[in-house]
């Protein structure tokens, strides 16, 4: 039961990776109409998370480095996550044998 949730917690993180990618990379392209209903929920959904990095590092020379140390940040968790959910199923796979 545990090792759904910490599975379900990874999958969700490489859900949001892949959707903080396509709002870094719209961040590139300056003319994006962000009151696009589409475009305004990814950036209600990404940036919070996207701030919490920005208040730490701030721009320098107009390029955003914050979004880096956000995506380590979210890509270690994951693998931590995974390696839970790998060690609970090695032990599930122990227990299961007898």
């Amino acid at each position: 039961m545990v090792s759904i949730v910490f599975e379900a917690l990874a999958r969700f993180i490489s859900i949001y990776l892949v959707l903080l990618i396509i709002r870094v990379l719209l961040s590139w392209f300056p003319n994006m109409d962000w009151s696009n209903p589409a475009l305004s929920a990814l950036s209600q959904i990404t940036d919070p998370y996207l701030n919490l990095f920005r208040s730490v590092i701030p721009p320098v020379g107009g390029i955003d480095f914050s979004a880096i140390l956000a995506f380590i940040l979210l890509q270690v968790v994951q693998s931590a996550l995974n390696s839970v959910v790998a060690t609970l199923g090695n032990s599930y796979m122990a227990y299961s044998a007898f």
